[in-house]
C-alpha cells in the first residue's frame, strides 16, 4: 500500500500537485497484498518501475471505462420518476353480507370494522392514496374460474335462505348470502384496480382490504369462506393486460391457499410461496398437497414452495395477506406478531422494484387482525420496521419444515444448492437441550405485542466535511486512497438530487475521551505528534506501519472522520434522523487499538459503537457489518471479547494471502472469552464474488444471525472495493446489489442503520454504489437486479464453512439438510400384520358399476386437489386391499351421519364399520404408484347437491380385481402414502406399527374399530369424510376406477385425469 518510489520535487511543488481540490485522478492498482510493516523504501524509482506504473494507470483507465459503459445502460437517475404513494381500497359495500343462519361465524363484517377503526386511530387512511373499488367482469373471473361455476354463483343473488343453506352445505366451510356474489366480484375487482395502479405507475404499492377472502377458491369450487380467488385472478390479469412475465405470490395466511397452488402448479411464470400450518395433514384443509414435498407439476415443477426470490426475479408481487397466524387468533393458534408481518412486508418490498400488492385473506381475532393490517400498511408507507421482541431462533418444528422444503426445492433452484451440512453429535446434544427449554418456554397466553411507530423529523442524515480531503499522499500521485474519493461521492449525490433530500449534519472532531475507548493513549499521542513533523519525518513514521502514508493533516482528518460518525450516531439515537451515511476518510476498520494499518488511523466504526453505548448508558446491542473487501482486523480485535457487539465481516481471504494477510480473517476466528461466537467471518477464497454470492450470504447467514442477535443499532463498514471495476478487490458487486444489501439490513434495529465509508478505489464505482445505498435509506424503490447467476461454488463453500463453525453459537443456523430425520430417503416401509384371523363374515371391498369406491375422503364437494402430488423416491410396496365387515346396525350408522349438520335434505348419512382384512387380501400385491401429473377431480357445479348414500356391505367375501381392489390412506384430499404400508420416519422407523393418515394409532382398515369414528361416503362427488378426524381420506391408486365411476355417473372423464 505504500509507494515504492520517491518524488524529487520540492515539498511546495508536491503540495501544489496534490491539491485536494484539483481535478480527479484515476486510482492505481497498487495492492494491499504482500506489503508488510517496516518496508524499506528505495531512494528513487528505476525505469522498470516507472513503466510498470504507467501500465497500471492504463489498465485502471480501461477498467473504469468499461464500468462507465456498463453503467450507461442503466437508468440510475430515478429522482424524476421515483414512485411514491401507497394505494388503499376499502369499500363499505363489502360489509353487506354475513351468515344468515350462524351469527357466530368467524368471517363477518366486524373484521373490516375493526380494521377501519385501527387505521383511523393511527392516521393511516389519510396517508394512503384511496382508490374506488370496482366489480370484476365475468371475463376477468374466467381467467381462473369456469363460466359454469361463475353462473352458478350469480344465481345465489336470487335464492332464499333455505336454498342458500342447501347449496352452501355442498361445500366445505362456506356460507352464502344474497350479496355474497356481488361482494366477491367487488373484492376481486378491488385487487385488479390496484394492479392497474401499480403497473401503471400511479403508485408504488398497495393494499386491498376486502372480504370475502379468496385464496381457497378453486376453478369450480367454493372452499374455506372463499368464492373467487382474488390473487390468482390478479396474477392472470397482470400477465394478460400488462404483459407481466413473472409473478411472485406469497401466501402467509395460516391456512394453505390450495386454490392458488392448483391454479398455477403447472405454470413456471408464477412462483407460489406459501407459509402455513400443516401438522402432517391434520390442519385444515387437510391436503397432502400442502406439504413441503409438493413442488408443482410438469413445467411448473419447482415453482410451488410450501413452507429464493432473487433467482426468480418477479415483476409483480402479490400477497395473500391472511392474519390468522397472529397471537390470539382462534383459528391459527400461532404466535406471530404484527411486527413480524411488518418485517415480511419489508423483505418483499425489495422485489419487483417495490411493485407489491397485499390482498386481505383470513384473520379472525379482531384486535390482532387490525394490528396486523396496520403494521403491514405502515411498512408499505415507508415507516421503519418495529423491532421483534425476543425473536430468537425458529422453533424445532419450523426448522424441520424449512429443512424439508429446502431439500425438496434444491433440484429446481440453483441458488439453493449447497454442500451437505451435518450436525456433529455434540451440536445435536446441545440443540436437543435448547429445544427442550424452548418447548417449556412457549407463550401460554395470547398477549399481543403492539408495535411503536416513531415520529421522525427527517429520514436520512448525511455527514460530510471537505476538510477531510486535506489528508493526502505526498509521495505517490496515484495512491488509491486519494482525497477525490469523498469529493466524487458528494458530487454524485448532489447531481442526483439525493444530498438535498438528506438532513445535513455538521461534522466535529472526536474527543480524546471518545478515541480512548478504542485506542491506547500512546497511539493517540504518537499520531498527534505527526502534526508538527517535517516531510522526511512523516515519511519515516509512515514506514513504521503497514500500508500507511502520513501528512501533517492526517491526525486532524482522522479525528474529524471518527467524530463525524459519532455525531451521526447521536442524531440517530436521539430520533433526529432514522438512518444515515457518513462520507468520511481516512477509513478506519484496519486501525488497531495501538497501531495504524491499511490506510486507517482511528477506527471510526468502533469509536462510534462505544460512543453509542456511552450515551445510551447501557451495553447497547450493536451489529457491525463489514462488507469491505478487506477484513476489518482492527474492528475484530477491539470487540472480540465483547458479546454486546456482533461483528460480521465478508471479505477476500484467499487462504490467508489477501491483505491484511494471516489467519485473523479465517472463519474459525469466532471471538474470545464471553465474546465467543460474536465474531463471524465469511472468508472468500478467490475473486469474482458478485451480487448472487453476497445475497446468498445475507439470506443463509447474515440475516438469521442478525435477527437472533436483535440489535438496537446497525453500523455498516461500507467499503466499496468489492464493487465491479475496483482495482484492488477483483469482485463484481453492482450498485444495485449494494442497494439490496442495505435494504435487507434496514429491517433490523427499528431501522436505525448507519453506513460509514471505508474502502473503495474506483471513483465511479464508489459514487454509484453509495448513491444506490442512499436511495435505499431514503426509502426509494429498489432497482431490479440483473439476471442473477447462481452463487459460485467457492462462495457456497465459504458460507457453508462459516455456518458449520457458528451453528453451535446460533440456533438460527441449524436449518440444514437432515439425514435420517424426516426425509423420504430415510423412510422405512412397514406392513401391518393382521391382529386376528379372518372371520367368515368379512369381505374384500369391490368397485361396483355405480362407482361404490370407498375412497376414504370427504362427503362434500370434491377438492380439486384430491390426486395432486409429486413425491420423490417412490418405492414399490406390498399392500392390503380393503375389507369391510357388517357389524353395526343402520341406526348406529345413521347416528354417525347425524354428526354433520351440513348434509342436504335429500342426503342420507351412513357410516360403515371397518374390520381387519383376511390374510388372502393382505397377500395381494400391487405395482408401485406413479405420480399423477395434473390430475384433479372436479364435480360439475350443477350436480353438487347430489345425495349421500349409505354404503351397504355384502356379507359374502368377494375377490377384487387386482387393479380395482385398492385402498390407501391419507388425510386431506390426498394419499399420505403410495400404498397401504405406511412410511414412518425418525423415531417411528424402528417399530412395526402403522399409523393412519390422520396420525391416530390404527390403520385405516381398522379405523372404526380402533377409534369408533364413523365414515360417510358421498356418491355426489365420490369422496368420504371422517367426522371426528375432520379429514378427507383419499388414495391416488383409486384414480382409474374412480374415473370409471365418474363416467358412469356423469358421462365424462374426471377433469384433468390424464
Amino acid at each position: 500500500m505504500t509507494s515504492t518510489g520517491q518524488d524529487s520535487t520540492t515539498p511546495k511543488e508536491r503540495r501544489s500537485r496534490h491539491n485536494p481540490h484539483s481535478p480527479t485522478h484515476d486510482s492505481s492498482i497498487t495492492s494491499k497484498r504482500g506489503v508488510k510493516k517496516g518496508a524499506i523504501l528505495r531512494s528513487s524509482p528505476n525505469l522498470a518501475e516507472v513503466k510498470k506504473k504507467g501500465r497500471m494507470k492504463k489498465l485502471s483507465q480501461t477498467a473504469e471505462q468499461d464500468l462507465i459503459m456498463g453503467l450507461q445502460g442503466l437508468d440510475l437517475n430515478l429522482e424524476a420518476r421515483a414512485l411514491s404513494g401507497t394505494g388503499l381500497v376499502f369499500d363499505e359495500q363489502l360489509n353487506e353480507f354475513h351468515c344468515l343462519w350462524d351469527d357466530s361465524f368467524p368471517e363477518g363484517p366486524e373484521r373490516l370494522h375493526a380494521i377501519k377503526e385501527q387505521l383511523i386511530q393511527e392516521g393511516l387512511l389519510d396517508r394512503c392514496v384511496s382508490f374506488q373499488a370496482r366489480f370484476a367482469e365475468k371475463e376477468e373471473l374466467m381467467l381462473v374460474h369456469s363460466l359454469e361455476y361463475i353462473d352458478l354463483m350469480e344465481t345465489t343473488q336470487y335464492m332464499n335462505e333455505g336454498e342458500l343453506h342447501v347449496l352452501a352445505d355442498t361445500y366445505d366451510s362456506v356460507y352464502l348470502h344474497p350479496n355474497s356474489y356481488t361482494c366477491a366480484c367487488l373484492a376481486s375487482g378491488s385487487v385488479l384496480r390496484l394492479v392497474d395502479a401499480v403497473l401503471g405507475a400511479e403508485i408504488r404499492n398497495g393494499m386491498a382490504i376486502v372480504r370475502p377472502p379468496g385464496h381457497h377458491a378453486q376453478h369450480s369450487l367454493m372452499d374455506g369462506y372463499c368464492m373467487f380467488n382474488h390473487v390468482a385472478v390478479a396474477a392472470r390479469y397482470a400477465q394478460q393486460k400488462h404483459d407481466i412475465q413473472r409473478v411472485l405470490i406469497v401466501d402467509w395466511d395460516v391456512h394453505h391457499g390450495q386454490g392458488i397452488q392448483f391454479a398455477f402448479d403447472q405454470d413456471p411464470s408464477v412462483l407460489y410461496f406459501s407459509i402455513h400450518r400443516y401438522e402432517q395433514g391434520r390442519f385444515w384443509p387437510h391436503l397432502k398437497a400442502s406439504n413441503w414435498s409438493t413442488t408443482g407439476l410438469g413445467q411448473g415443477q419447482g415453482y410451488t414452495i410450501n413452507v429464493p426470490w432473487n433467482q426468480f426475479q418477479p415483476q409483480l408481487v402479490l400477497v395473500a395477506a391472511g392474519f390468522d397466524a397472529l397471537q390470539g387468533d382462534p383459528k391459527g393458534e400461532m404466535a406471530a406478531t404484527p411486527a413480524g408481518f411488518a418485517q415480511l412486508t419489508h423483505l418483499l418490498m425489495g422485489l419487483a422494484e417495490g411493485k407489491l400488492i397485499l390482498s386481505l385473506e383470513g384473520g379472525y381475532n379482531l384486535r390482532s387482525l387490525a394490528e396486523g393490517v396496520s403494521a403491514s400498511l405502515h411498512t408499505l408507507l415507508g415507516d421503519p420496521c418495529p423491532t421483534l421482541e425476543c425473536p430468537g431462533a425458529p422453533c424445532p418444528s419450523a426448522q424441520v419444515s424449512l429443512s424439508c422444503a429446502l431439500e425438496a426445492l434444491e433440484p429446481f433452484w440453483e441458488s439453493l444448492v449447497r454442500s451437505v451440512e451435518t450436525l456433529e453429535e455434540k451440536d445435536t446434544m446441545e440443540k436437543d437441550d435448547v429445544e427442550e427449554k424452548e418447548e417449556e418456554g412457549l407463550p401460554q397466553s395470547p398477549e399481543l405485542s403492539i408495535p411503536i411507530w416513531p415520529v421522525l423529523q427527517a429520514r436520512t442524515g448525511l455527514v460530510y466535511d471537505q476538510r477531510m480531503m486535506d489528508h493526502y499522499n505526498l509521495w505517490d500521485n496515484y495512491h488509491p486512497e486519494m482525497p477525490q474519493r469523498i469529493h466524487c461521492i458528494m458530487h454524485h449525490l448532489d447531481e442526483l438530487g439525493l444530498a438535498k433530500r438528506c438532513h445535513a449534519l455538521p461534522a466535529r472532531p472526536a474527543t480524546d475521551a471518545e478515541l480512548l475507548t478504542c485506542h491506547s493513549a500512546e497511539h493517540l499521542e504518537r499520531l498527534r505528534a505527526t502534526e508538527k513533523m517535517k516531510t522526511r519525518e512523516l515519511r519515516r513514521e509512515g514506514a513504521n506501519y503497514d500500508s500507511i502514508y502520513i501528512c501533517s493533516s492526517t491526525f486532524s482528518c482522522a479525528q474529524l472522520a471518527a467524530g463525524a460518525v459519532c455525531r451521526l450516531v447521536e442524531a440517530v439515537l436521539a430520533g433526529e434522523v432514522l438512518n444515515g451515511i457518513a462520507v468520511v476518510r481516512p477509513p478506519g476498520h484496519h486501525a488497531e487499538p495501538d497501531a495504524a494499518c491499511g490506510f486507517c488511523f482511528f477506527n471510526s466504526v468502533a469509536v462510534a459503537a462505544r460512543h453509542a453505548q456511552a450515551i445510551s448508558a447501557h451495553a447497547l446491542r450493536i451489529l457491525i457489518v463489514d462488507w469491505d473487501i478487506h477484513h476489518g482486523n482492527g474492528t475484530q480485535h477491539i470487540f472480540e471479547e465483547d458479546p454486546s457487539v456482533l461483528y460480521i465481516s465478508l471479505h477476500r481471504y484467499d487462504h490467508g494471502t489477501f491483505f491484511p494477510v494471516g489467519n485473523e480473517g479465517a472463519s474459525t476466528r469466532v471471538g474470545k472469552a464471553v465474546g465467543t461466537g460474536f465474531t463471524v467471518n465469511v472468508a472468500w477464497n478467490g475473486p469474482r464474488m458478485g451480487d448472487a454470492d453476497y445475497l446468498a450470504a445475507w439470506h443463509r447467514l447474515v440475516l438469521p444471525i442478525a435477527y437472533e442477535f436483535n440489535p438496537e443499532l446497525v453500523l455498516v463498514s461500507a467499503g466499496f472495493d468489492a464493487a465491479r471495476g475496483d482495482p484492488l478487490g477483483g469482485c463484481q458487486v453492482s450498485p444495485e446489489g449494494y442497494a439490496h444489501l442495505t435494504h435487507l439490513l434496514m429491517g433490523l434495529a427499528n431501522g436505525h442503520i448507519i453506513l460509514i465509508l471505508e474502502g473503495g478505489y474506483n471513483l465511479t464505482s464508489i459514487s454509484e454504489s453509495m448513491a444506490a445505498c442512499t436511495r435505499s435509506l431514503l426509502g426509494d424503490p429498489l432497482p431490479l437486479l440483473t439476471r442473477l447467476r447462481p452463487p459460485l461454488s467457492g462462495a457456497q463453500a465459504s458460507i457453508t464453512e462459516t455456518i458449520q463453525v457458528h451453528r453451535r453459537y446460533w440456533r438460527s443456523l441449524r436449518v440444514m439438510k437432515r439425514k435420517n430425520k424426516e426425509g423420504l430417503s430415510s423412510s422405512k416401509l412397514i406392513t401391518k400384520k393382521p391382529s386376528q384371523p379372518a372371520s367368515s363374515g368379512s369381505a374384500c371391498m369391490t368397485t361396483t358399476v355405480e362407482g361404490n369406491i370407498l375412497e376414504a375422503g370427504m362427503g362434500q364437494a370434491a377438492s380439486e386437489a384430491s390426486v395432486k402430488e409429486s413425491t420423490p423416491d417412490q418405492t414399490e410396496s406390498e399392500t392390503a386391499p380393503v375389507e369391510l365387515t357388517q357389524g353395526q346396525s343402520s341406526d348406529t350408522a345413521t347416528q354417525g351421519a347425524a354428526l354433520d349438520q351440513t348434509i342436504s335434505e335429500g342426503a342420507t348419512g351412513g357410516a360403515e364399520l371397518i374390520q381387519n382384512p383376511p390374510a388372502s387380501c393382505i397377500e395381494n400385491r400391487i405395482p408401485p404408484a406413479l405420480p399423477v401429473q395434473g390430475a384433479t377431480v372436479q364435480t360439475s357445479p350443477s350436480k353438487l347437491t347430489g345425495n349421500l348414500r349409505v354404503l351397504d356391505l355384502d356379507s359374502t367375501t368377494q375377490e377384487p380385481p387386482e387393479e380395482e381392489g385398492l385402498l390407501g390412506e391419507a388425510a386431506g384430499g390426498q394419499d399420505m402414502n403410495e400404498s397401504v404400508p405406511v412410511q414412518v420416519f425418525g423415531d417411528h422407523a424402528d417399530t412395526d406399527q402403522v399409523y393412519c393418515g390422520r396420525y391416530i394409532s390404527a390403520h385405516m382398515l381398522q379405523h372404526h374399530e380402533g377409534s369408533g369414528h364413523p365414515l360417510v361416503l358421498s356418491y355426489a362427488d365420490l369422496s368420504a369424510w371422517c367426522y371426528h378426524c375432520q379429514a378427507y381420506v383419499h388414495h391416488k391408486d383409486l384414480l382409474a376406477v374412480k374415473n370409471i365411476a365418474h363416467q358412469n355417473k356423469f358421462g365424462e372423464d374426471i377433469p384433468h385425469s390424464d
